[in-house]
């Protein structure tokens, strides 16, 4: 009975992560890899982009394990990743059914710009591209100190920490499990960002699921709105960053499912403790000290699970975020900036929208945002040079440099643990110096 159930199991976790579901939802939704003229070169299929040597046959090649990590980590970045022959069309006329176009960025870690494919339905590609984006750098950068400036920033602290946790538990898994991401073939490369990283769980899944959800239970009681406009909002943004994942060619729907399931655990585990954190860290007399340690010591862990990828720095990054705006909690609450509404004023009324409200948010958002970026070009100049001579490494070559957890680790973290800090902590004082606050 119990070995029935086990091979039960393990033929529905081989079904889910079969790429060629992948490549029929691709289809389905007008997205179609451009073949080369020449498969086989003297009886032998040629090495395409995307290609993935261990993802093909068995359960037992797909699912990796730690045992060479170097080898591994090598392999999946050029299984994953590495570029074929440059396509440009096919004898049948491909380019006249749709346009031909790109991957819109480069891999992180080899360059490979990726094969062409063919887009039969532009509203699909757009709306699946926001939805992927939902789950990028650009939008937490932009989402986050946005609702710390003008909506709430209580609410934002939450949503950090649990961002904060969720990312760093998530990567941590990716490079544990180490599966690859789907072969290509049968799967189209639509993205080729993150595509020498690990697959298994969903990152973006993750986020995309705990974030939304977290952003309704901190914001339903607290703020008036409709419950069933909050709910839909929540599931709606969910499903739009889960399938464009599919969308993508990132991940299999096995990777999805983990990820939101892995996702609503965490949330699970940590929404009671949202309240005792957030007060730990606002008044806690020795909060900094244990910000700093927490933090870097997560770091520090993390880099040892396996060898330098994007996803090293992604996550000290992260965690040099979390960092910053955990510190400027503590700082703003011992100075009285940003104090939090007293009970006796929720539920929170939302504001009428005027041209002046709009105005007020958007001058806000932008002057923000240039201190933030400002603050980051000038501690980036500053910190790799200097982290490079205090650890004995060339910094000519900044690339190779960062490939270095002595490098990587602590210019991640210093950089964007004052760019945190500053989004909490300088840029709302500096608004309520001139008066914008």
């Amino acid at each position: 009975m119990a070995g029935g159930l086990k091979a039960g199991f393990v033929r529905l976790m081989d079904y889910l992560q079969d790429p060629e579901h992948v490549a029929r939802f691709q289809r389905l939704c007008g997205v179609r890899g451009t073949e080369p003229r020449d498969r086989f070169s003297n009886g032998v299929p040629s090495t395409r982009h995307g290609d993935v040597q261990n993802g093909g046959g068995d359960a037992t090649h797909r699912r990796t394990t730690g045992a060479d990590s170097d080898r591994e980590k090598r392999k999946n970045g050029v299984a994953n990743g590495a570029a074929g022959e440059s396509v440009n069309g096919n004898e049948n006329g491909d380019e006249a059914q749709g346009s031909a176009v790109k991957p819109l960025r480069r891999n992180s870690l080899t360059g490979d710009i990726g094969q062409e494919f063919i887009i039969e339905n532009k509203f699909l590609f757009y709306l699946f591209t926001l939805g992927t984006e939902l789950g990028n750098e650009l939008f937490y950068i932009s989402f986050f100190p946005f609702f710390m400036w003008n909506v709430d920033a209580y609410v934002s602290r939450r949503l950090v920490v649990v961002w904060v946790w969720v990312m760093y538990l998530g990567q941590c898994t990716k490079d544990v499990i180490r599966w690859p991401r789907p072969a290509s073939p049968p799967v189209v490369k639509v993205e080729m960002f993150y595509n020498s990283e690990y697959s298994m769980p969903s990152t973006h899944a993750m986020s995309g699921t705990a974030i939304p959800l977290s952003l309704f239970l901190l914001t339903y009681g607290r703020w008036e709105y409709p419950l069933l406009a909050g709910l839909s909002l929540a599931i709606s943004w969910c499903v739009l960053v889960c399938s464009s994942r599919i969308y993508m060619g990132m991940h299999s729907i096995l990777d999805i499912i983990a990820g939101f399931l892995y996702s609503l655990l965490i949330l699970v585990v940590f929404s009671p403790a949202l309240d005792i954190i957030d007060t730990f860290n606002r008044t806690h007399p020795y909060a900094p000290l244990m910000i700093i340690s927490l933090h870097v010591g997560l770091g520090l862990f993390s880099f040892t699970l396996d060898t330098w990828s994007t996803s090293r720095g992604d996550t000290a990054q992260i965690l040099g975020s979390g960092a910053g705006i955990a510190l400027a909690s503590h700082v703003n609450y011992r100075l009285g900036l940003l104090p939090d509404p007293s009970a006796s004023m929720l539920p929170l009324q939302p504001p009428s929208f005027t041209l002046s409200l709009i105005g007020l948010c958007l001058l806000r958002f932008l002057l923000g945002v240039i201190i933030l970026l400002a603050t980051r070009a000038v501690m980036k100049a500053l910190t790799i040079p200097l982290v490079c001579r205090l650890v004995g490494i060339p910094s000519n070559d900044v690339r190779k440099a960062r490939q270095h957890m002595e490098v990587e680790l602590p210019y991640r973290y210093i950089v964007y643990g004052t760019v945190g800090l500053n989004a909490l902590f300088l840029v709302p004082f500096l608004f309520a110096r001139v008066g914008l606050l």
